[in-house]
């Protein structure tokens, strides 16, 4: 009986200890399991922190580069628009017109005969008007090349019984000094300056300005019922066959400064003065000064 309380107390005990064992077990899978899970769920935050902190650099990177490009299309407008308002005053560039000075029309005070020390060229073409002036001391003469070419031109008008003269071509400064004053004198200023220059101003110190009227026909020379002799009408249709062209044309007062000059031409060369010619333009309006 003994032998059987002590047997079946061992058996207890073992099975006590194995209900224990199986317990701790149960506990230890148990721990392990939720570890697992802990661990899996700390992981998919860390992921999806990480992710999202990425999307937002990517997406904030996004924006910025945005604003960045607003800015520069909203400067490289601004500079457009700058860029076709100088374009848009009719100015023309040295690399252009070759010119000693810009060609964008300045106030008259501004450049006079004693501050300009070299003569305009406005896309090769010398300059002189009411805006450009030349220096006191630019004396060409008359250009070889224009004088030669009213030859030819003389000689064609003879062909068809019209004997044109130069009666005025090359004036210095001082002559047109002179010349002008004696005007004003005469007429007063305000009517001197529609058909006279002030000294400096004049297109006939470039040695390329013609005054042309009829020999025999002296009543009409620098007059306006010049207009209407046949030397007149001859010359408006035909001398840019020359190149010469009607220099103050009428209606154009405003532009030229002066008034119609039936007789008054300036040498421009054949293809140039056939060009102007052909546009209807003033040579101001030609070369958009």
């Amino acid at each position: 009986m003994e032998n059987q309380r002590l047997f079946l107390n061992k058996k207890k005990s073992r099975k006590g200890l194995w209900i224990t064992l199986s317990i701790v077990l149960i506990i230890v899978a148990g721990g392990a399991v939720g570890a697992l899970g802990f661990y899996n769920w700390s992981f998919n935050q860390a992921v999806h922190g990480v992710t999202s902190l990425v999307q937002n650099q990517f997406s904030g990177s996004g924006n910025d580069q945005d604003t960045v490009g607003i800015e520069n299309r909203e400067e490289e407008a601004d500079q457009e628009v700058e860029e076709e308002a100088a374009s848009a005053d009719g100015s023309v560039t040295a690399e252009e017109g070759n010119s000693t000075h810009s060609s964008s029309l300045e106030p008259e005070e501004l450049l006079t005969p004693e501050t300009v020390t070299e003569p305009t060229y406005v896309q090769g073409v010398l300059i002189a008007n009411k805006q450009y002036p030349l220096p006191i001391d630019y004396a060409p003469g008359v250009d070889p090349e224009a004088n030669e070419a009213f030859e030819r031109m003389q000689f064609a008008a003879r062909e068809i019984g019209i004997e044109l003269v130069a009666f005025s071509t090359f004036r210095s400064y001082e002559y047109q000094d002179e010349l002008y004053h004696r005007y004003v004198e005469k007429h007063g200023q305000e009517e001197a300056d529609r058909f006279s220059s002030k000294p400096g101003y004049s297109e006939h110190q470039t040695g390329l300005g013609f005054d042309i009227g009829e020999e025999g026909q002296e009543q009409y020379w620098a007059e306006d019922s010049f207009k209407d002799t046949e030397a007149a009408k001859w010359l408006a249709e035909d001398a840019h066959h020359y190149g010469f062209i009607l220099r103050y044309p009428p209606g154009k007062e405003e532009i030229t400064g002066y008034q119609y000059e039936s007789w008054h031409f300036r040498y421009l060369g054949v293809e140039l003065a056939t060009k102007v010619h052909a546009s209807g333009l003033t040579l101001e309006e030609y070369l958009g000064i």
